[in-house]
């Protein structure tokens, strides 16, 4: 496993190491670009204020207050922690989207979609299983 200027580095953990980490869907879909099934995750109805972290690395990602209810079945935000995911063009399926990675350790954690409320008018659509959830205290 690498090590960056005394920091592990998560994107170079071998494939072993990321299946020891992770639960079998948390690999399928951070490792493997999976997707849940829609309606599936426990996130969906969380209202807590808090931070939800990368299920690999735990980057924060997004804040409580960004997350909102968009009937997609997946949790959805308008916004991300700045400097937390970054994007690239996916062109599976027949048709291209934007999936969006988690900065640090590269993990899929789903796509981001036009048609999101202000402030910022996008809608992260993020798996569960890719996402932890940590409260505020």
């Amino acid at each position: 496993m690498g090590v960056v200027d005394g920091v592990r580095d998560e994107a170079a953990l071998s494939e072993e190491e990321w299946r020891q980490r992770l639960t079998p869907e948390q690999y399928r879909v951070l490792r493997g670009h999976g997707t849940e099934r829609a309606g599936t995750s426990p996130l969906n109805h969380e209202k807590r204020a808090g931070t939800f972290q990368c299920a690999g690395c735990g980057q924060p990602l997004f804040e409580s207050d960004t997350k909102y209810e968009s009937g997609s079945g997946w949790p959805s935000f308008f916004a991300p922690i700045e400097g937390a995911v970054e994007t690239q063009a996916d062109r599976s399926f027949f048709m291209t989207r934007t999936e969006v990675h988690c900065q640090r350790c590269k993990g899929h954690l789903g796509h981001v979609f036009e048609d999101g409320p202000a402030p910022t008018g996008l809608r992260f659509c993020m798996n569960g299983a890719a996402l932890r959830f940590e409260p505020k205290e």
